[in-house]
This record gives structure tokens, sequence and C-alpha cells, in this order.
């Protein structure tokens, strides 16, 4: 809800940053993405349990 709520904030073809620990955040938020036309710019675990997404507003 978070995500969705900051997301609706931002005008088309902004960025957005995502930080994470919660494992469960590497199926949601590409799915978050897919659904609602958003673009996954980046996915990647920096660190082993910290998983950083940057995404871009479609």
């Amino acid at each position: 809800m978070m995500l969705h709520k900051r997301v609706r904030e931002l005008a088309s073809g902004e960025h957005l940053w995502i930080w994470a620990t919660d494992p469960s955040t590497t199926r949601d938020i590409p799915k978050f993405c897919h659904f609602l036309g958003h673009h996954l710019v980046l996915a990647d675990e920096p660190e082993p349990g910290l998983y950083r997404y940057q995404l871009r507003k479609g």
C-alpha cells in the first residue's frame, strides 16, 4: 500500500528507488510494475538480505 501511494504521487516517467529487507519483494515488486504498467529499471541484491529496486512510472 505504501508503495502504491508513493507511485501515485510521481509524474509519468519519474523514477523511484526502493530499498527492502523482505525477500518477498523479489516477487511482489516485479508483479506490481507489470500489472500497473511501470518499468522495473533495476532489481538486485547489493548485499545479502538487502534488496534494491528502481522503477520508472509508466
